[in-house]
């Protein structure tokens, strides 16, 4: 299928609802005409994470929604579309069953192809989207439910170099903010507190930086932090705000640097040279970690390319994007199946660990 295209694109597969028309063309840039998203941060911030049968609820109310608004944003109607894309894993599972059969639902309705998305392949081809990027590249999918280094070969191809052997980082920021009282989502909360705290004062490690690859693991930091809580309230009492903002500091410059350091590892693991060293997902958005991404780039030689926050996050102008360099490569699929798992790189031997989207993909 040649020419522009435009699509519908739905993602569940966590917390938030989201929905958007994308059109455009492999090879090119892509226009958003809409991007729709419905968090739910407000549901789940009393328990510090999400829960994953309050999200399948939420996404099941919301989806219909989501579609419309995504519409009419754009301006458009069913009969302007090419096809309807949506996430089918992974995730969590009951989110993802909520959008399959949404948009199962209006695809059939509307006679529009179907299209379904792993949700690591929308992130992955963001930089696409967001700036042509040309294949190859090496992009770091950072989030909360996933951490990993993919060489991006070309479309359903894709090597995984490395990735998170326990926590996901955005886990790790989510925990570290609820040790400390601090609000959820908890990344947004540890990086304000971080730029008025001392990052050298508590000298928290770097998990697996002493041993060859890429892999990363960010539960031992994650325990560090709290050691030194508790010898903090064992010696004083409880926290001063001085010390909150220190040990977000310091936990913040080692998740930053683990990161930095194992992605300056995968440039030279890939073989080929990249076009380009691009990041996605929602720890995108730290600008710490954005900072030592820079200088992994700038070394190499490497344009860094960096998503805008809307669309580092989980949303569904990227869901969109890869339905239609699916659809252009003449990859429909219909009925969707959900699933939970879903690995870009199938031959790579399965992460340990498990995220809020559960096992490592």
């Amino acid at each position: 299928m040649d020419g522009t295209l435009t699509v519908l694109g739905l993602e569940t597969s966590c917390d938030e609802t989201a929905a958007a028309v994308v059109r455009g063309r492999p090879g090119a840039r892509g226009a958003v005409l809409s991007n729709w998203v419905h968090g739910q941060a407000e549901l789940h911030g009393a328990f510090g994470g999400v829960v994953p049968e309050i999200a399948a609820r939420a996404h099941a109310e919301r989806a219909d929604t989501a579609i419309a608004r995504a519409l009419a944003g754009a301006g458009l109607g069913a009969a302007d579309l090419d096809a309807v894309a949506v996430t089918a894993g992974p995730g969590l599972i009951g989110g993802v069953i909520s959008g399959v059969m949404a948009a199962e639902g209006f695809s059939r309705g509307a006679g529009l192809p179907l299209v379904a998305v792993n949700h690591l392949e929308g992130h992955a081809l963001t930089p696409r989207l967001t700036d042509a990027v040309a294949f190859p590249y090496l992009l770091l999918l950072v989030s909360g439910g996933h951490c990993q280094l993919l060489a991006v070969q070309g479309l359903g191809r894709y090597r995984r170099l490395g990735g998170t052997i326990d926590d996901a980082p955005g886990e790790a920021f989510d925990k570290v903010a609820k040790l400390l009282g601090l609000g959820f989502p908890g990344g947004p909360e540890v990086e304000r507190w971080a730029a008025k705290g001392d990052p050298a004062r508590f000298a928290f490690p770097r998990p697996l930086l002493d041993r060859p690859g890429c892999d990363m693991s960010f539960s031992g930091l994650k325990t560090a932090v709290a050691r030194a809580v508790m010898r903090l309230a064992e010696a004083q009492g409880g926290l001063w705000r001085r010390d909150i903002a220190d040990l977000c500091a310091g936990f913040q410059a080692a998740a930053a640097e683990i990161l930095a350091a194992k992605t300056a590892r995968a440039v030279a693991a890939m073989g080929a040279r990249p076009s380009a060293l691009a990041v996605a997902g929602g720890v995108a958005a730290n600008s710490e970690l954005r900072a030592g991404l820079e200088r992994v780039a700038a070394e190499a030689g490497l344009a860094l390319v960096a998503p805008p926050l809307k669309l580092c996050t989980d949303n569904g102008a990227m869901i969109a994007w890869a339905g239609i360099e699916r659809l252009a490569a003449g990859l429909a699929d219909a009925p969707a199946r959900p699933r939970p798992r879903w690995p870009l790189d199938a031959a790579a031997a399965p992460l340990i660990g498990s995220g809020k989207k559960g096992a490592k993909a």
